[in-house]
């Protein structure tokens, strides 16, 4: 029987227990502060990340180096798999999916390189799917069909504090039109082909929050669901939101409450609050 290997990169964040249980590879991308490079997830921790934004002080991202992939997949070959399926985060965000693929070349067994159009949680749950379907025994082709099949069902939505740290890093797309805006409303963005797009616009955080909530809701319906808030230096508003979430989805499988790492951290700001619906 065929052994497909998982591999994604670290803006997954999935919980490291499942990483482990699910024996899946992750490629760090890297935050840069004060010129020196740090992985994401063992090198730096993302309140780092926002100290150093609230203090004005520049923080850039890179994706992982090709070789970087290239090691993962050597990996896998080498604990016996027969193909790899590498699932990355939104080549509309990155370009981690353009070194996974430069790797996957001169890879040692076959890999085939996904662009999810998600991130965080929204990639994770896809990875998860993904692994499942690997365990089950299904082959290279319907373990991809079957993390794109989650991904494609999965909303991203977020609130920021402030649109700003998303302007430094080039990453708010159509979403700069609310600029001009910015200090008299609170942004709502969701992930939408790719991209960070603008959503909705709520006069003050409290309103945007519970306007999170009811969307969240919405998307998940009465059917099964998984589910992550996300937070970075806010868990006094991800907590409560999540427990609230949890009485009202009557189908919730799995709620993860999760800060994201440094790298979307570096982009998105303190005071991120994101809910992840992912319907199973």
């Amino acid at each position: 029987m065929s052994r497909v290997a998982i591999v994604t990169d670290s803006t997954a964040y999935l919980p490291e227990e499942l990483l482990e249980r699910h024996r899946i590879g992750v490629v760090p991308l890297s935050v840069v502060m004060s010129g020196e490079a740090y992985d994401e997830g063992t090198q730096v921790e993302p309140r780092a990340v926002a100290y150093a934004l609230q203090r004005r002080r520049e923080v850039t991202t890179s994706r992982p180096a090709p070789e970087a992939f290239a090691a993962a997949y050597r990996a896998a070959a080498e604990e016996g798999a027969d193909e790899v399926v590498s699932l990355h985060l939104s080549a509309e965000l990155s370009s981690t999916h353009e070194s996974a693929w430069l790797a996957a070349e001169s890879a040692p067994l076959p890999v085939r390189v996904v662009d999810t159009r998600m991130v965080a949680m929204a990639l994770g749950f896809a990875v998860l799917e993904a692994a499942e379907a690997a365990e089950r025994g299904a082959d290279g082709e319907k373990v991809v069909a079957a993390a794109l099949g989650r991904a494609e069902r999965s909303s991203g939505l977020f609130y920021v504090d402030t649109l700003e740290y998303l302007r430094r890093g080039g990453r708010i797309g159509a979403a700069q039109a609310l600029l001009g805006s910015a200090l008299s409303v609170k942004p709502l963005l969701h992930l939408e082909g790719g991209r960070i797009q603008p959503l909705e616009k709520v006069r003050t955080s409290s309103k945007a929050v519970a306007r999170l909530e009811e969307l969240a809701v919405e998307r998940a319906g009465d059917g099964p669901v998984d589910v992550t808030v996300h937070h970075l230096a806010a868990v006094e508003r991800a907590e409560p939101l999540a427990e609230r979430l949890r009485e009202r989805l009557p189908g919730l499988r799995r709620l993860f409450v999760t800060e994201v790492g440094a790298v979307i951290g570096a982009h998105v700001g303190p005071g991120l609050l994101a809910v992840v619906v992912a319907p199973v």
